[in-house]
């Protein structure tokens, strides 16, 4: 029964700065004054938040010879407080004095809105010009989230951010890093807030009491058309759930909602965008509209090589035999399109598009509206926040598992084997992980822990070596990279970067055994492929850098590894490798009778087959590669956005314009395509044609490094 005068007998009963007060046991000094109306300032303290008594602003005398942090000193019966002596305004004041020492002021949230907590209480204490130098901090600013600008100099260790992102939101992104002077606050791993797995929700925003962490007032990013989609309509969708709604009404222009009719094209193949789209309500059809087939020429040449008319040779005509083994090709969206029948549809909380508007490559397939759709279309602040949507990136992973992880696997020939049960086992373990652009993902010399499949994006595979670093590969979707060192137990033989926006399956160490374990003829074939590749790369290795030809480096002969040489002093011009280039490739030729000289020989113009394939990076339907360590061919399923040839930086990729018959609006349209051709060795032959037919022993296909050391004597 409680007492009479209405205080519970168990209460603690205190006096603070003269009042007498009773609160319930456990009850703070802090609290308790709060409760009777005493003010107690602080920065590191929030109502309802887990007192952590890091700032020490609180302090009071609550009995002792030390001051006490009142956000963290249980009151005691009989215990009298002062929250206002004078001995504990001068400690305040010198904890202001040494916060504002190492505090930009005014900081960006005072010039903002004029209320940064620090310095708001630094004025009314007194604290004008710190007696203290300024130690700039050593991490300075971080422009790398499109919502939320940070400014680590501004921070003052308070940890309500934190507690806001861990506690309140439990996205757990922040902590703390480092010691002394240099501890701060850190994203994930002590990454860039942009690169890390913050959503911008905006609570550690809303939490920080200085300017170290603002919100971006100046958003320029606008998407003409369309009905701009307002932030409490994209709150309500749950790809945007937990983004901050501040952030959304900022970039309310970078995100609109499309209404598009059946049979409307949303986007076609090849063409450059930067936005991608997110599917609202409706189906749409996704297909590759470029035939699947390759460049032929009717006719002959005149003069030097005059081209007479091109055309498209179906498979049926003209293929190879690894293409009709390929079952799937890669495409900018969740699901990989039938070799056969190159089409696929995607329904509601499907994206597509996300390659070409994170990294700004063409268009992969084209999309085409097969009911009455809505869609949102988004430029790249929003799809970045949007991806970081922890509920949106498990969907995504679910669609990617489901639908086009197994197509990958089997589209690896080394993978052919698997049956359908252990597939499944090792798809529901993968793990789907994401990179930024110039990311590390493993380094030369780490110990080898997984196997990685590329889902989005591209890889670059290097080595270092003595004389410098080397350009193995560039891994597109598809690829995989990974496994020399887990089949050895050992580390890594080269380092794996992103080259852009990069999405990777993981398959770990402990099932990539289980799967040699269990397929034997897959581990035999993985060693042989493995020896293989360290072979070549020693190879290159050894041959790098042996010949001191400064003027051939810049260009770019030293990265070639096969060049096709014409010895002038035994051409007669007679064009016959001009000629047999052409025949040998339906009356196309390849090459240009034209280039660098260097004494007697003419470094003709010809694919050089380049250790560093710049060709290969952003092809968004993966259909130029490197077959085995040399030749770097082109598929037939090759949808002429003409990227490779603009990647090309000797010009050796051309762009053949065929026509092709089109149904638009109902009608059969005669439309001009493109198809690019490059050198291929002629793979279906002994030797090059061009080097065949040469009467005169002119023509060679050749080692730059071993030829020009050669000829150097």
């Amino acid at each position: 029964m409680s007492d009479p005068s209405g205080i519970h007998p168990s209460a603690l009963q205190l006096t603070i700065d003269g009042a007498s007060v009773a609160v319930a046991p456990g009850t703070t000094i802090f609290d308790a004054a709060r409760i009777s109306g005493i003010a107690i300032p602080t920065l590191c303290h929030q109502q309802n938040e887990t007192p952590v008594g890091v700032c020490r602003i609180c302090l009071v005398e609550a009995g002792g010879r030390v001051l006490s942090a009142a956000c963290v000193r249980p009151a005691e019966n009989g215990m009298t407080v002062l929250t206002g002596s004078e001995r504990v305004l001068a400690a305040r004041r010198t904890l202001l004095e040494l916060m504002m020492a190492d505090h930009p002021s005014p900081c960006a949230r005072q010039k903002q809105s004029g209320d940064c907590e620090l310095e708001t209480m630094a004025q009314r204490a007194g604290v004008a010009e710190p007696r203290y130098p300024k130690r700039p901090s050593s991490r300075g600013q971080d422009d790398s989230s499109f919502s939320i600008a940070v400014d680590h100099e501004a921070c003052i260790l308070c940890d309500r951010c934190i507690r806001g992102c861990d506690e309140i939101r439990t996205n757990n992104v922040l902590g703390r890093r480092g010691k002394g002077f240099d501890a701060g606050i850190a994203f994930d791993l002590n990454q860039p807030m942009g690169n890390s797995s913050c959503v911008s929700c905006g609570e550690c925003m809303v939490s920080c009491p200085t300017g170290a962490l603002t919100n971006k007032s100046v958003v320029r990013a606008v998407l003409p058309g369309g009905v701009p989609a307002e932030a409490e309509d994209l709150l309500a969708i749950p790809a945007f759930q937990k983004v901050s709604g501040t952030f959304l009404e900022l970039n309310k222009n970078s995100v609109v909602r499309r209404q598009f009719k059946k049979g409307e094209i949303i986007c076609r193949e090849g063409e450059y965008g930067s936005t991608a789209f997110y599917m609202l309500e409706g189906t749409v059809e996704v297909f590759l509209a470029s035939p699947m087939a390759h460049v032929k020429t009717e006719g002959g040449t005149t003069g030097f090589f005059h081209k007479i008319a091109s055309r498209l040779a179906p498979r049926r005509q003209d293929h190879r035999q690894d293409e009709n083994d390929r079952p799937s090709i890669p495409i900018d969206a969740s699901v990989d399109l039938s070799y056969d029948n190159p089409v696929a549809q995607l329904g509601p909380g499907e994206l597509f598009g996300e390659m070409t508007c994170m990294s700004r490559y063409p268009r992969s397939a084209t999309v085409r509206a097969a009911t009455d759709c809505t869609v949102l279309e988004m430029l790249r602040n929003v799809l970045d926040i949007m991806l970081r949507n922890k509920s949106v990136k498990s969907e995504i992973e679910r669609n990617y598992k489901r639908r086009a992880l197994m197509d990958h696997l089997r589209s690896v020939p080394l993978f052919a084997p698997l049956t359908d049960s252990f597939m499944d086992s090792l798809s529901e373990a993968a793990k789907l992980v994401r990179y930024s652009a110039g990311d590390v993902i493993c380094r030369q010399g780490d110990i080898a822990d997984a196997l990685y499949l590329v889902r989005i994006g591209f890889v670059k595979v290097t080595t270092s070596h003595p004389g410098g670093e080397m350009v193995e590969a560039y891994l597109g979707r598809g690829s995989y990279f990974g496994e020399i060192g887990l089949l050895r137990k050992g580390a890594r033989t080269a380092t794996v970067s992103a080259l852009d926006h990069v999405d990777l399956v993981r398959i770990e160490a402990d099932d990539f055994r289980r799967m040699m374990d269990a397929f034997p003829d897959v581990r035999r074939e993985l060693e042989r492929i493995s020896m293989e590749r360290l072979l070549q790369n020693r190879k290159r290795a050894e041959a790098g850098g042996a010949v001191p030809l400064s003027q051939f480096l810049a260009q770019g002969l030293m990265e070639a590894q096969s060049l096709l040489v014409l010895d002038l002093e035994k051409c007669t011009r007679c064009d016959q490798c001009v000629k047999a280039c052409a025949d040998a490739h339906g009356g196309t030729t390849r090459l240009i009778r034209e280039g660098l000289r260097f004494d007697n020989f003419l470094i003709a113009t010809s694919c050089r087959q380049c250790r560093d394939p710049l060709c290969m990076v952003g092809c968004p339907v993966g259909a130029i590669r490197r077959r085995g360590s040399l030749e770097v061919i082109i598929e037939d399923w090759c949808i002429g956005c003409g990227l490779c040839a603009k990647n090309c930086p000797y010009g050796n990729i051309n762009m053949q314009p065929v026509t092709v018959t089109e149904q638009r609006d109902g009608k059969s349209v005669a439309v001009v395509k493109q198809k690019a051709t490059s050198c291929d060795l002629c793979t279906d032959h002994e030797e090059p044609s061009c080097v065949y037919a040469c009467p005169h022993d002119a023509a060679h296909r050749v080692d730059p490094n071993e030829f020009f050391r050669r000829i150097q004597g």
